[in-house]
């Protein structure tokens, strides 16, 4: 999202097709350009430098994704859990269908 930007820092999306080098020349020189649709921001032209990359957060059981891929012993260490599981007396499991 954009913080506090004038107003001549925003371009509607015509105004962006014709003037795109003229654009691309001020965002060389530092500056940030908000290009709008219909009056609401839609894209930002601004150096490869000002734009950070972001990873989208995960969030459940995908959030752990990642630390997955370097766990030698999932298979062994899930199936243990599983059998563990299925023989508990705290409670009934599921009905998985």
């Amino acid at each position: 999202m954009v913080n506090m930007v004038n107003e001549e820092d925003v371009v509607g999306v015509a105004e962006a097709k014709a003037k795109l080098s003229a654009l691309l020349e001020r965002v060389a020189r530092g500056d940030r350009v908000v290009v709008a649709k219909r009056g609401r921001p839609v894209a930002v032209l601004a150096p490869p430098d000002a734009v950070r990359e972001t990873t989208p957060s995960l969030r459940g059981l995908a959030s752990l994704a990642g630390l997955m891929t370097d766990w030698p012993d999932m298979d062994r260490d899930v199936a243990d859990v599983v059998r563990r599981r299925r023989s508990a007396r705290d409670r009934e499991a599921p009905d998985l269908g």
